[in-house]
């Protein structure tokens, strides 16, 4: 079974982009070649400042949906405090 991972980026301008994959340096390619989200298009490059894995896809978007709730501060403050 394959492993998921939730990640967290920083892009070019320092805002922090969440996301989910089943393997990140293809996942941090992808976002640096501009056919990553959306989102990250025009903010590269981008930097991956955490990774954490998990069981499946189920745990991982709860990850992902727990911490994108997350102001930017505590964002920071989670990715440092660990």
């Amino acid at each position: 079974m394959p492993s998921w991972f939730f990640y967290i980026i920083q892009c070019s301008d320092q805002t922090l982009y969440t996301g989910i994959t089943t393997d990140i340096p293809r996942r941090l390619k992808e976002h640096n070649a501009k056919k990553g989200a959306f989102y990250t298009q025009n903010k590269t490059p981008v930097k991956l400042v955490y990774q954490e894995e998990m069981f499946n896809q189920s745990q991982a978007r709860k990850r992902e949906a727990q911490i994108k709730h997350l102001t930017r501060k505590e964002k920071l403050k989670f990715i440092t405090t660990l």
